[in-house]
């Protein structure tokens, strides 16, 4: 946290950079206000790096249009509808938005949108009094309505106006505040936790893709695990992500099973530390999260109570599966997240096998076939699911997947392993057996796979031979 000096010393050096500086001086010659306002004002007070530029001004979206065309190097108008116009200035990319005054009007999924005329009134319409920030310009002025300094202080995230109000207005911003909270390292304070509790219902009113999208921009903070809890505990995970609080499984007094509920949360927090530290993939990652938080659903569905205490929860892996497909379908994520992190789902424990006896070079090469492209993310995935306190039980898995690594390396390079495929294509197998396009040429490429998974590369003259002998027991040569 910047004091209040350092943090107007950086407001004051961003209003002086080009970019601000040129859209100050544009809307002041033609008679307008401009402040830059939320997150660029409250990550100076943070030190946080700055990397949008957001402005709020008096000005319509087509008075905006022309003040910002003669200074701009492109500009868009794909949000003027909601009063926000685009712009790149200087190489920077800008949004500028009429201050506005909408709210919902209690059933509607998507606010009516009202344009203001006070910046001030603005302000207390937005989220949280630390997003309520603004620097008028060129004057260089804080304004602050709603003590929006003093929470960044305290490092408490409130609402302007009664949460009640806020969260009627957009009850997506109930979830914001659990991004934030995981961003900024924030609480809550307690009248807008409890706000939240009572308003969790009117979360239904928010569309499926607006929820998607908050939900994934809380996955992809460095804390994601603690904005998910906040959302279990006030109940709203239940109405947008019911198959995590599932997880709380009622203990049994004879039967011990570790709590899914808090493994998952810990499986999700490690998951981002090996996505960050093993630097293959982009930071941060969705898919990887979304398969953390979700590689266990299929628990309580799957838990059966045996004798002598034990707890089992056969195929959960295919259960939870089946259950993150349809849900991240309601929720209108795209068909390849969905593929990807179902498959991950799929998988996410076929390693603990290896640990039972050394697999054979053909149970790595169909480890890796069946991963396909999202082989890292398994390897992630599954270091991530390893969250025994048991420190030498911890110390084996952790070893033995640094040898089924190995291996695949290994493999991958003498046998080019991300593109296993048998010697001879269709085209090929068709020639040979003097056949027609049909299921047999399918048949055939299946087993000269499982010959190439089974033994490595063979060579297309014993792939022949193979593909005739295969032919010849099918009593059809």
């Amino acid at each position: 946290m910047q004091s209040v000096a350092e943090a107007l010393d950086r407001l004051a050096g961003l209003a002086a950079s080009p970019t601000v500086a040129t859209l100050a001086d544009a809307f002041r010659a033609a008679g307008f206000e401009l402040a830059l306002v939320g997150g660029p004002v409250r990550d100076a007070f943070l030190g946080r790096a700055t990397n949008d530029l957001d402005f709020t001004t008096d000005a319509t979206p087509d008075e905006i249009l022309a003040v910002v065309k003669p200074v701009a190097e492109a500009h868009w108008d794909i949000g003027r509808a909601f009063g926000t116009i685009g712009a790149i200035v200087h190489g920077h990319t800008v949004e500028i938005t009429t201050y506005r005054a909408d709210a919902y009007d209690g059933s509607s999924r998507k606010p009516e949108v009202v344009f203001g005329t006070s910046l001030e009134d603005d302000l207390v319409r937005r989220d949280f009094t630390v997003n309520a920030l603004a620097l008028r310009l060129p004057e260089r002025t804080l304004v602050d309505p709603s003590g929006g300094v003093e929470d960044l202080i305290a490092r408490v995230l409130r609402t302007p106006s009664a949460p009640e109000v806020s969260f009627g207005d957009d009850p997506l911003r109930m979830m914001r505040a659990a991004r934030f909270a995981a961003q900024l390292g924030f609480e809550v304070e307690p009248g807008t936790l409890a706000a939240m509790g009572a308003l969790a219902p009117e979360i239904d009113r928010i569309s499926a893709e607006r929820v998607r999208d908050e939900l994934s921009k809380l996955l992809c903070t460095g804390a994601a695990s603690r904005g998910i809890r906040l959302l279990v505990d006030s109940g709203i995970a239940a109405r947008v992500l019911p198959e995590v609080p599932a997880l709380r499984l009622e203990i049994d007094e004879h039967h011990h099973h570790k709590d899914v509920y808090e493994h998952s949360l810990t499986v999700l927090d490690q998951a981002v530390d090996y996505e960050v530290s093993r630097g293959v993939l982009d930071s941060p990652d969705l898919v990887v999260r979304l398969a953390a938080l979700l590689h266990d659903i299929g628990k309580p569905a799957t838990r059966r109570l045996e004798s002598g205490g034990a707890v089992s929860f056969h195929h959960h892996d295919m259960v939870g599966a089946k259950l993150a497909r349809k849900r991240l379908r309601a929720l209108r994520f795209d068909n390849d997240t969905i593929k990807a992190v179902s498959r991950l789902i799929e998988l996410h424990l076929r390693f603990f096998g290896y640990t039972d006896g050394a697999w054979s070079d053909s149970a790595v090469r169909r480890y890796v076939r069946d991963a396909g492209d999202q082989l890292e993310r398994l390897h992630i995935l599954t270091r991530a699911d390893v969250t025994t306190r048991n420190r030498r039980k911890a110390d084996r898995l952790g070893f033995a997947y640094d040898d089924l690594e190995e291996r695949v390396a290994r493999l991958a390079e003498e046998e080019e392993l991300a593109a296993v495929r048998p010697e001879l294509d269709g085209q090929q197998i068709m020639e040979i057996l003097g056949i027609r396009p049909g299921p047999v040429v399918g048949e055939a490429y299946r087993h000269l796979l499982e010959v190439r998974l089974d033994e490595g590369p063979i060579g297309p003259d014993a792939a022949r031979e193979r593909l005739l002998a295969w032919w010849a027991a099918r009593g059809e040569a």
